[in-house]
């Protein structure tokens, strides 16, 4: 009697549990009101679990592409209607430099297009150019980012009107083409450390600028092996006491050097080049190495904006220090960042736009004596690409919200905005091109063989980005710089100061986000619950919290002993994570607002599902540190690897058209395993068949 009974029982039982635990989950809403931006992050409509979910590609395309994609698709038709300008697979260093110089020639004189007038007044075209450029020759879009951000850029921001006056129009027509020169054999992210020097010579009103050492050589300078005819030269100013028996150091600042005869091209007498010689990607970047011996210049060539000299050799700057100088010089040079990770998203798009396509030509194996099914039907090859997928819409958003606070930042020169966006343009540079680095290996080895192949792409994209990760920057040194920053920001809340608008959140970090978890929350499993962008947003923030609290607390400790560069030291890889968390709640706050803002409901839905998967796979990945802390119970853990996997199937139902929705033409992916139609058929006809 008691068997027959016990299974009645049990199922009794197991609804009231469910029944109880429903009513706590009420309950609990009331006892924990929910954050002021709750009405943002409301439920959108989960996938069902049966059929396909159905949206428009094209009214995603728009969603995502924005009102930049005008001239993208100039700078597209462009390229596809000179063939002779299309970079060959096969190509010398030597050629590669040529064919880049007359890209850039072409896409300027006869495309019309002139990027550098929107350098500074609207940068999110310029960085839609330079996403464009890019995706023709990686080693174009550099070699343009180096004449108008980067030497173009210095003489308008670092620079005053008479600069502006003299220069501008032969940098906008490529007359004047020019180079950078910061970075030195000896100190790259250090610039504070530049040995080069430059000290003016009150009796002929001039400049004169010496490579006192080896060491001091100028390395790596784009465009000064071949074209460039000026560079920006960074050096310690030097200016002679009164007694004429020493200087003093005013510390770093920009110089405009002629390095080459404007007619006949000769290098100028003082002036050493010599070529970085042949890179592991990027080759059609001219990159050379500096070296000055007594090189005079006019005063007039200092690009005072902070800091000026005058004719008898007084230091004035609006600026107090050396380091508010040096700062605000930096300042105005964060473009590069911003435009290095939003091109680096164009990567990432390009690469997982041909390993999804060709994962689902592929077909391989397959139920007995049925078919063979597509490779990406295997969960194994979901996990390795639909996370990635996932995460290219994710830094999408995150980096157009960059390029959208520069812009502002641009016209307003808020000193708050200032600060805002370079720290958080260090974090997303630094994050997603390390992210875009290890995803182009990965989307390789998902295509097999024939992602080994040349024409295929994957090598020639991984070898031209590596670089991504170190120039303007270290990455390492970047997010160090970002981990610096919320430790100021942490301090500075102690002291009654406020947060700068990027760590906004944190102002719940010694309350909400760092109180005990709730035990009731910790345990919720249901996929509502999982998908709610609360639950998202909080888990991302509270380990974000706890690990600036926790790292704060040991530099207290280890400097007692150490000494602050010691403790730094001893505490660096918790450091790093830490800039990493909060720069991935910050990407995941973003995708969150631009699914909101979508105004197409069923792309809407597409998004909240790609929204989703991002989500819950960061939080899986790292779900040893939510268990470490009771955040997260087993069996909720249980259920978001479950759930994961779950969303990965489901981004897998519709990962073409999202391919699709980033809209770029077959002539500008070029791989002929990602092509849309005949694929085989052209890379048959490619080797030869």
């Amino acid at each position: 009697m008691e068997s027959k009974l016990q299974p009645n029982t049990q199922n009794q039982t197991a609804d009231d549990e469910t029944a109880v635990t429903r009513r706590i989950q009420r309950l609990s809403l009331h006892l924990t009101p929910l954050s002021s931006d709750h009405h943002q992050l409301q439920l959108l409509p989960c996938t069902g679990s049966k059929g396909k979910l159905e949206f428009d590609k094209s009214e995603l395309s728009k969603f995502i592409r924005g009102k930049y994609r005008e001239i993208q698709e100039r700078v597209f038709e462009y390229f596809n209607s000179r063939p002779d300008l299309q970079t060959p697979l096969e190509i010398s260093k030597d050629e590669h430099r040529e064919l880049c110089w007359r890209q850039l020639l072409g896409l300027v004189k006869e495309a019309g297009i002139k990027p550098f007038k929107y350098v500074s007044e609207d940068p999110g075209k310029y960085f839609a150019i330079a996403e464009a450029v890019g995706s023709v020759d990686m080693s174009l879009g550099i070699k343009m980012g180096v004449q108008y951000s980067l030497w173009g850029g210095s003489v308008i921001n670092l620079g005053t009107k008479k600069h502006r006056d003299k220069y501008y129009d032969g940098i906008d027509n490529l007359d004047y083409p020019g180079c950078f020169a910061m970075t030195e054999l000896h100190h790259g992210s250090n610039v504070q450390g530049l040995q080069t020097v430059a000290t003016f010579d009150p009796v002929t009103d001039e400049f004169i600028i010496n490579t006192p050492n080896d060491g001091a050589i100028k390395w790596w300078i784009g465009n000064a092996a071949v074209h460039g005819k000026f560079a920006t030269v960074f050096a310690k100013l030097m200016l002679p006491t009164h007694d004429t028996k020493g200087y003093f150091d005013m510390g770093v600042h920009a110089f405009i050097v002629p390095i080459r005869d404007m007619k006949t091209h000769q290098t100028l007498p003082g002036i050493e080049i010599h070529d970085c010689g042949h890179k592991v990607g990027l080759n059609g970047v001219d990159n050379g190495a500096l070296r000055f011996c007594s090189v005079r210049i006019p005063r007039d060539n200092l690009l005072n904006r902070f800091g000026d000299v005058s004719r008898d050799g007084k230091y004035t700057s609006s600026l107090p220090s050396i380091n508010k100088r040096f700062a605000a010089t930096l300042g105005e040079l964060v473009g590069g960042r911003v435009g290095l990770a939003y091109s680096s998203v164009g990567v990432l798009k390009i690469a997982v736009t041909i390993a999804v396509r060709y994962s689902l030509l592929r077909q391989q194996f397959g139920p007995s004596k049925q078919p063979e099914v597509s490779i990406l039907d295997y969960q194994s090859q979901q996990h390795k690409l639909m996370p990635m997928l996932a995460s290219t819409y994710a830094f999408h958003f995150a980096t157009a919200h960059l390029m959208e606070k520069y812009s502002e930042m641009k016209k307003t020169h808020d000193e708050q905005l200032v600060g805002d966006v370079h720290a958080l343009s260090a974090g997303l540079k630094s994050y997603v091109t390390s992210h875009t680095a290890k995803s182009l290996s990965i989307c390789r080895e998902a295509c097999g063989g024939h992602g080994y192949a040349a024409v295929n792409r994957f090598g020639s994209l991984r070898n031209d980005h590596d670089i991504f990760q170190t120039f303007e920057g270290d990455n390492t040194v970047l997010l160090q710089q970002v981990a610096g920053d919320l430790l100021k920001q942490y301090r500075e809340k102690f002291q009654g100061g406020t947060f700068a608008v990027t760590w906004n959140y944190l102002r719940e970090s010694m309350n909400t986000y760092l109180s005990q978890p709730n035990p009731v929350t910790a345990r919720w499993e249901s996929a509502d619950h999982l998908r709610d962008p609360k639950f998202q947003l909080d888990a991302f923030r509270y380990r974000t919290s706890r690990l600036l609290q926790s790292v704060a607390v040991r530099l207290r400790k280890h400097s007692k002993t150490l000494g602050s560069f010691g403790a730094w030291n001893r505490c660096l890889n918790h450091l790093l994570t830490l800039a990493e968390s909060h720069i991935e709640s910050v990407i995941l706050a973003k995708f969150i607002e631009a699914v909101q803002n979508c105004p197409d409901p069923r792309s809407r839905t597409a998004l909240k599902l790609v929204c989703d998967l991002y989500a819950l796979d960061r939080i899986w990945n790292d779900i040893g540190t939510y268990r470490n802390v009771d955040y997260v119970a087993p069996n909720k853990a249980k259920a978001i690897h479950k759930l994961t996997e779950y969303l990965s199937f489901q981004v897998r139902n519709i990962a073409g058209e999202l391919i699709d929705a980033f809209d770029l033409p077959d002539h500008v992916i070029r791989a002929p395993i990602a092509q849309q139609s005949d694929a085989y058929a052209q890379y048959t006809q490619y080797v030869g068949f």
